[in-house]
């Protein structure tokens, strides 16, 4: 099977070093902020649900449409 499009490799090399699956390591080397620092991400209670909806949505959680505010904190932490 063929490797996806990697948009940071670096990250992807560094997760999968640490044990991260080839899918998880690509899908968080592949989002739009991938390998960029700079701490201004508001923390998860602070965000509304649509904004923890769209962020679970991105990194491809698994049934989001039925969870409430603090399973989408819970699974986004734990994904």
């Amino acid at each position: 099977m063929e490797r996806p499009s990697i948009k940071n490799e670096e990250q992807y090399d560094a997760l999968r070093e640490k044990g991260y699956s080839q899918e998880k390591a690509a899908r968080i080397a592949n989002t739009p902020n991938a390998g960029k620092k700079g701490g201004k991400a508001s923390d998860y209670e602070d965000r509304t649900k649509k904004e923890l909806y769209d962020q679970a949505k991105n990194v491809g959680i698994e049934g989001r449409s039925k969870m409430n505010k603090r399973e989408l904190i819970h699974a986004l932490r734990n994904n």
